[in-house]
């Protein structure tokens, strides 16, 4: 199963101005593993009370499509993106009773050609698990959102054509036939991304995409996220969320001034 592409259903997806795109999290595994040497792992303790601090503060997390969704509609308010990269097998046992305790939701980007294996592309950190087909397709049904993250987890920038084609195109189709529905979102490997890279990306049938850091692709296809770590609590939480704001509206300036000086 292959769904259409927007532009052949005729469809105009809205932009995301760099100033308003959504505050997003960006989660990778939740597990007690302290041998963790790039930071990417918060343990269950931690990732319940940050989820808890979200819902005392009035806010519901979303996965990306809905986000974006709402955000179309004027209608963002009060929500926040959560993410979660790699499609680790802690997701089913670890994240999601807690997203379901809050009513909450979220996205996983999942490595299309690395279902069931491990974070190969890890070298200096420990082997993790990553989930089966089964288990994506068990996640999908209980409301996530599921996303590619590439076929075999590469860095997109500065790849030839062919090469983005499979990455985008092919890892799109591998998770359509898994799940029997659309697959609408793209995260970029490592976060990295050039102009290639995200036309690749909307060329093969994404209606949006997540990188990492606030840049001048900054948009719909390139939405800025905030990473969450174990020492994130309450304040910090907080504190990252004005500072993501402080971001936008600066990168809005810069955008403004490029177009100024491009028109």
């Amino acid at each position: 199963m292959t769904a259409e592409t927007p532009q052949q259903q005729g469809v105009r997806l809205p932009g995301v101005h760099p100033s308003r795109a959504p505050w997003t999290l960006m989660y990778h595994s939740v597990d007690e593993d302290r041998d963790d040497p790039y930071q990417l792992t918060v343990t269950p303790a931690r990732f319940a009370r940050q989820m808890a601090w979200l819902h005392r503060s009035g806010l519901r997390g979303v996965a990306v499509a809905e986000l974006l969704a709402a955000h179309d509609r004027g209608g963002a308010t009060g929500l926040v993106g959560l993410t979660f990269d790699d499609g680790y097998a802690d997701l089913p046992g670890q994240v999601l009773p807690v997203l379901e305790r809050f009513g909450f939701t979220a996205t996983a980007y999942v490595v299309a050609g690395r279902l069931g294996s491990h974070n190969t592309w890890d070298a200096d950190a420990p082997r993790k698990p990553l989930m089966s087909g089964e288990q994506v397709r068990a996640v999908a049904r209980r409301g996530l959102e599921i996303g590619s993250h590439g076929l075999n987890h590469r860095p997109l920038s500065g790849l030839p054509p062919e090469q983005l084609a499979l990455e985008t195109g092919r890892s799109r189709e591998l998770l359509e036939d898994l799940l029997q529905q659309p697959v609408t979102g793209f995260c970029y490997p490592y976060g990295a991304l050039d102009r290639q890279a995200v036309a690749a990306v909307r060329e093969s049938g994404y209606h949006h995409a997540v990188a990492i850091d606030h840049c001048e692709l900054t948009g719909r296809w390139a939405l800025p996220r905030c990473y969450v770590g174990q020492r994130d609590g309450g304040w910090r939480l907080r504190a990252k969320r004005g500072r993501d704001r402080a971001r936008a509206w600066r990168r809005a300036d810069h955008w403004g001034a490029d177009r100024k000086g491009t028109a």
